[in-house]
C-alpha cells in the first residue's frame, strides 16, 4: 500500500462541497455545543465520541438512510502477508450501499492520536470484500479531530488522507468535515448506481 500525495488523487475533500442547509448548521451547532460541554469535563472515551461527534455526522451527512446501510461492530479478518498471521478486529461502524462498502469509520478516545490509529484503519478498509469500485471512504475521529481517508485497491492500493479538521476547536471545521463526509455520500451513492 502507497500514500498518494498528489491533490488531484482526493478532490472530493477539497472542491465543489455542497452547501449547507439550515438543518444542516443546526445539527452542528447542537454537536459542537454538546462536544464542548462534555469535552470541558475532560477526556471522552470511545463510546463518548461515537455518541457525541461519529454518530450525529454520519446522520446529517445521510449515511443513515437509503440508499445507505449500517452496521456497528463489524468483525473482520485480515491475513498477513507472510500467511501465518490472521488480523482480527472490529470496524466501529460500516456504511454499505447494498452489499458494499462505502464508508469505514473508526473512533477513539481523544487521548488518541489519529496518526497512531490510522494503520488500524487502513488495514480494516483492506479487508472491503470485491465490489463494483474499487473506491472506498474512510474516517477516523477522535472527538477533538477527523481525518479522512481515500483508499484506491486497484491497480496497486493507494491512499490520500485530507488534512485534520479540528472539530473542538474551531466550529467551522464541523462544518467542513460534514461538507466532506455530504460529498462522499452523494459521490459514493452515484459511483454505486452507475
Amino acid at each position: 500500500m502507497q500514500r498518494n500525495v498528489d491533490p488531484n488523487f482526493f478532490p472530493e475533500w477539497q472542491r465543489d462541497l455542497p452547501q449547507l442547509t439550515e438543518a444542516d448548521n443546526a445539527a452542528i451547532a447542537t454537536l459542537w455545543r454538546r462536544l464542548s460541554y462534555h469535552r470541558a469535563a475532560g477526556n471522552l472515551l470511545e463510546g463518548a465520541v461515537m455518541l457525541l461527534v461519529a454518530s450525529p455526522l454520519l446522520e446529517a451527512a445521510g449515511f443513515y438512510d437509503p440508499p445507505f446501510r449500517m452496521q456497528a461492530e463489524t468483525s473482520i479478518e485480515l491475513a498477513v502477508d507472510d500467511g501465518e498471521e490472521v488480523l482480527r478486529g472490529h470496524i466501529d461502524v460500516l456504511i454499505l450501499q447494498t452489499q458494499f462498502w462505502v464508508l469505514v469509520l473508526e473512533s477513539k478516545k481523544t487521548t488518541i492520536s489519529l496518526r497512531s490509529a490510522l494503520p488500524q484503519v487502513l488495514a480494516y478498509m483492506m479487508a472491503s470484500p470485491d465490489k463494483p469500485t474499487d473506491l472506498l471512504f474512510g474516517c477516523l475521529t477522535n472527538g477533538d479531530d477527523i481525518l479522512l481517508i481515500k483508499l484506491v485497491s486497484q491497480p496497486t492500493p493507494q491512499y490520500a488522507l485530507s488534512r485534520v479538521f479540528s472539530l473542538y476547536t474551531v466550529v467551522a471545521e464541523v462544518a467542513i468535515a460534514l461538507q466532506i463526509l455530504k460529498q462522499m455520500a452523494q459521490f459514493t451513492s452515484r459511483l454505486v448506481k452507475s
